[in-house]
């Protein structure tokens, strides 16, 4: 065989063992690098549950972000909205805790994931059990009468009217414990009313009880009265935040008036206890980018909704503040108490 053919096999079996080794030498490397299993997603439909009633603040914006997801096609399964009000919320934070270890359950949620269980420790619902998937923002409160209140423009004429009405003033709220009852009970102590706080299904009809004058005032938040105040049935009297809120510029604070006192409310995703770092990861993911959106941005502005996202310990840890602070606030309100 002519030396030139011998030298030119020689190459080029050399050049296939390198290329031989070199493939084997990527198997291993490619086996590493694979995941030891697929990341989870949901396989099933996903009931979300809202502790308040149809047409609130929990119940528009738990809606508004499912349609978001079903636009956007973020998720592989559907979502069915489940109200569960009851017991101030209470029926809801029970039906989460039986449902350990569900990724298939959601639960969108209020202050009364504080307030409830602080007001009925009998239900046995720790909050730092539960997962923390995501806060999407924080709400706020106004002080609400009806339109034709004209004699009624500012706190002081609402301080006088309600005065002069005594205990036959009632101011409706969502449940025995909630949020709007300890801002009942704060307004009551800090000007010497005597407002009667009765409790109903959920921010939207307590809102309709207003508009159809079967209650003296609320404390809805902005997006639970926008089917009322843009027609001119209802009207703000003062807001509980740090600034005048720009749906209502001509409305004060309540800071504005002498009383350095604020309120927000969460607007937070609860998983059940006992999740797996995937699930969580899984829908944390999600609803970061469901935060992230146009959509989410433009529905915070208009129901004057503020806040970073929020997840994991993060997120625990800021329930637990925000449970300390109203342990905090109902032993005041109780030592205010004539």
């Amino acid at each position: 065989m002519p030396t030139i053919e011998l030298s030119r096999r020689m190459r080029q079996t050399s050049i296939a063992r390198r290329l031989l080794l070199a493939a084997l030498a990527v198997i291993p490397v490619l086996s590493i690098a694979a995941p030891a299993h697929a990341q989870w997603v949901p396989s099933k439909p996903v009931q979300f549950l809202v502790m308040a009633g149809k047409g609130g603040g929990a119940d528009k914006a738990t809606r508004f972000l499912i349609d978001v997801i079903e636009k956007r096609q973020l998720a592989p399964v559907k979502f069915e909205v489940v109200n569960m009000p009851g017991d101030s919320g209470a029926e809801a934070l029970v039906a989460l805790k039986k449902r350990a270890a569900d990724p298939h359950v959601l639960l969108f949620t209020l202050n009364s994931f504080y307030t409830t269980p602080l007001e009925k420790p009998q239900i046995g619902v720790d909050i730092a059990t539960f997962a923390p998937v995501a806060r999407m923002a924080e709400d706020v409160f106004a002080l609400w009468v009806h339109s034709d209140r004209k004699d009624i423009s500012t706190v002081d004429d609402f301080v006088k009217a309600a005065k002069a009405k005594g205990s036959a003033w009632i101011m409706a709220g969502t449940g025995k414990g909630a949020e709007d009852q300890l801002l009942t009970e704060f307004l009551n102590a800090q000007y010497g009313l005597q407002m009667t706080y009765q409790a109903f299904g959920g921010g939207g009809e307590v809102a309709k009880l207003l508009a159809d004058k079967k209650a003296d005032s609320t404390v809805n938040n902005p997006a639970e009265q926008n089917d009322f105040f843009p027609k001119g049935i209802t009207k703000p009297i003062v807001t509980f935040t740090p600034a005048r809120l720009a749906l209502y510029p001509a409305q004060p604070t309540l800071r504005e008036t002498g009383m350095d006192f604020t309120y927000k409310m969460q607007r937070s995703i609860v998983g059940a206890p006992g999740l797996s770092a995937d699930q969580l990861a899984y829908w944390a993911k999600l609803f970061r980018s469901l935060y992230e959106s146009e959509e989410w941005k433009k529905y915070q502005k208009e129901n004057s909704l503020s806040g970073d996202f929020m997840t994991g310990p993060e997120l625990t840890t800021y329930w637990l503040a925000e449970r300390e602070k109203h342990v905090r606030w109902k032993m005041a309100l109780e030592l205010l108490k004539p």
